[in-house]
């Protein structure tokens, strides 16, 4: 377990933060966090959902490493199914690439566009 636990320290001080400013932004106690970094305590995908959005990285990339999640990219069928699984983008970041994505679509399908 000590793998998820030593991406997580590498995280945090990639991110400059004590261990209490996580404990505290995650919403755990300082003891908790530690025995997750050193492997001692299993956390659950709530608690490495907590600690993914206060170090502002995908909790995917925590559930991997955990064990949860399988590591292996799934296919996507489509070009929304695609954005909507990549766990790289924000929320705002898939709105927008979709937009963009309908209207080249619609474009293309109306006959408007040029060589």
């Amino acid at each position: 377990m000590s793998g998820v636990g030593d991406f997580i320290r590498q995280q945090r001080e990639n991110a400059q933060k004590s261990i209490r400013d996580l404990a505290r932004a995650a919403g755990v106690s300082n003891p908790y966090l530690s025995q997750i970094e050193r492997g001692i305590r299993k956390p659950s995908a709530e608690i490495l959902q907590q600690i993914a959005r206060a170090l502002e990285i995908s909790a995917e990339s925590l559930y991997v490493r955990a064990g949860i999640l399988d590591g292996t990219p799934k296919e996507a069928s489509s070009v929304p199914e695609a954005i909507a699984a990549d766990a790289r983008l924000s929320a705002e970041q898939k709105q927008s690439l979709l937009s963009v994505y309908r209207s080249f679509v619609s474009a293309k399908g109306s006959g408007t566009d040029d060589p």
